[in-house]
């Protein structure tokens, strides 16, 4: 099926739950419910915005940050373009969110070769009941994402929704030789929190480049303070402000290192 075909037959509104968060004008995040403004509810889902599914990792009232969310139409497009999914490829997603991605990726390669990892127990209760309605019996493992899915291994394809600041290298071990992994960065040496595409090549190595801006939440085990964020924002500008897709990466058994240009020119976020 391709990834248009995908988007007809999986519908995004089957996924987003009845409560969703909105900004008030106060700054607050405020819950929205289906059931008291469906009309505002309909419009926000069928927007091309991301839709704030959490907040605050399980607020109830009000709250600040963003925890979970169902990513805008546009990026979870671009994400399915650049995994090059085929039928039959095996895919492991970390970051299971409501389901919708999870879904639209079996629809490509069928819902028996798709396992998606939830770390919040909760969100991943809720997934399997979406998708469990659409008919998709997915693999949905509720665990730390970072450890990957050693059972399952190896995938053809790892995609996360949630950035990291360092690549799990749990992943890498787990992606066959040729197989790609898309992982979404935390603004650690740009501001944009680019896209890495990585190609893994055996022997626990992979190395890849950052593709485009992303704007992902960071993994759980991964968040960065704001004052963090902003000493790296200067970095990148003491250094010049140099494009994304200037930026590469490469992971060993050793760690990564991230360059700029060339692998013989690392940069330390």
């Amino acid at each position: 099926m391709s990834i248009d075909a995908a988007f007809d037959a999986v519908p995004r509104e089957a996924f987003v739950p009845d409560l969703v968060w909105v900004r008030g004008d106060d700054g607050w995040a405020v819950p929205l419910r289906r059931q008291d403004d469906p009309e505002r509810w309909r419009a926000l889902v069928r927007s091309g915005d991301a839709v704030t599914t959490q907040i605050d990792d399980g607020a109830t009232d009000r709250g600040v940050w963003p925890t979970s969310s169902c990513s805008a139409p546009h990026v979870v497009r671009e994400m399915l373009e650049l995994l090059d999914l085929e039928p039959g490829h095996r895919v492991m997603e970390i970051g299971t969110g409501t389901g919708w991605n999870a879904a639209l990726m079996a629809a490509i390669v069928g819902p028996e070769n798709v396992t998606t990892i939830e770390i919040d127990p909760v969100l991943a209760d809720r997934a399997r009941l979406r998708l469990s309605a659409a008919g998709c019996p997915v693999r949905v493992v509720t665990g730390d994402g970072e450890a990957g899915d050693p059972a399952g291994a190896p995938y053809d394809r790892v995609v996360a929704t949630a950035a990291a600041a360092e690549l799990p290298h749990a992943w890498v071990r787990q992606t066959r030789p040729g197989g790609l992994l898309l992982v979404p960065w935390a603004p650690t040496f740009h501001p944009d929190g680019p896209l890495a595409r990585l190609t893994a090549r055996g022997g626990g190595r992979a190395d890849g480049r950052f593709v485009a801006p992303s704007w992902f939440m960071p993994l759980r085990g991964q968040r960065i303070s704001q004052p963090d964020r902003h000493a790296y924002k200067a970095r990148w500008i003491e250094t010049g402000a140099p494009a994304c897709e200037r930026f590469g990466i490469t992971v060993t058994p050793r760690g990564q290192t991230i360059w700029l240009d060339t692998p013989a020119n690392p940069v330390i976020p």
